[in-house]
């Protein structure tokens, strides 16, 4: 399966194909891949999230999924790379990873068939859909600043065509540790679906991203902390947890809250509310197993 890889080479965004552990672009230059800094695979015009996909996350939030898929977006400000810093501003502390899987949309699409969708698809990538619950509150609805804040969306290492999405696993570490696992079988609507869904009425362009869900078991991350994401045929997206530079400004807007509805969000949707609670490695699932 070619795999692809948008790079910065002498100050310039490159697109480069992988070849065992060296980056070469279309030009002959090489680079290793542990030395190259990474750019997001594709430069889309935007970024669409469905909300609830899997079972084992539509299980731990204890209710039902929707008859159809819903959606929200991901400003394009959002967009992040593999090996870069993911920003928790200052004042905030419920910052979410959500381990996905990422379509790439490879020419125009509108009014397609889910048979049809697979032919509009340029490959896959994998994705970290992070969630800064602190504005919940406050953008439950459209989850701008939820999901939409600076650097919440990194996608890469590469693009990977010709990859069959079917039963493939996914898992998500936290410092080496498995937080979440679960194989693409767990989908309740598949890529296709997902791609006819949206350009029934909304243009997708070439570049565009559609993240297609998270399993069970987000929880917060916290600066310091190193978040992998790993998909069967993909590879795997590694990003780190660091502090913003400036604090949430407090002479305009919403606040960062800790409300009930913040807190249980933030660890999982089945803990009994029991007072805030600052996030450790104690919320994460007993099931998680050490790295081998």
């Amino acid at each position: 399966m070619p795999e692809y890889r948008r790079i910065l080479l002498d100050g310039n965004a490159v697109q480069t194909v992988r070849h065992g552990d060296t980056l070469v672009a279309a030009d002959g230059r090489e680079i290793g891949v542990d030395d190259a800094i990474h750019l997001a695979p594709s430069e889309p015009s935007k970024i669409i999230a469905v909300h609830l996909n899997y079972d084992s996350r539509t299980q731990e939030f204890m209710t039902k999924l929707p008859s159809a898929p819903t959606y929200f977006h991901k400003p394009i400000t959002a967009l992040n790379a593999h090996k870069s810093a993911v920003v928790r501003p200052q004042g905030c502390k419920w910052l979410n990873y959500e381990g996905e899987i990422v379509i790439v949309i490879g020419r125009t699409c509108r009014n397609v068939s889910p048979e049809e969708a697979g032919d509009y698809i340029a490959g896959y990538t994998v994705g970290n859909d992070y969630g800064l619950h602190d504005f919940r509150d406050t953008d439950a609805g459209s989850m701008l600043r939820v999901k939409g804040s600076d650097t919440l969306a990194p996608v890469g290492p590469g693009l990977v065509t010709d990859w069959d999405f079917r039963g493939k696993t996914i898992r998500t570490l936290v410092n080496g540790v498995v937080v979440q696992e679960d194989t693409t079988d767990g989908m309740e609507w598949d890529m296709h679906y997902l791609v006819a869904d949206i350009a029934r009425t909304i243009t997708l362009s070439p570049g565009d991203l559609l993240f297609s869900g998270t399993p069970a078991h987000s929880r917060p991350v916290e600066p310091g902390d190193v978040v992998d994401v790993e998909v069967e045929g993909l590879g795997k997206l590694t990003n780190h947890i660091v502090t913003g530079p400036t604090p949430i400004r407090t002479d305009v807007g919403a606040q960062p809250t800790e409300s009930e509805e913040v807190v249980s969000t933030a660890l999982g949707g089945d803990w009994e509310f029991r007072g805030i609670r600052t996030p450790s490695k104690d919320l994460y699932p007993s099931t998680v197993t050490e790295k081998e």
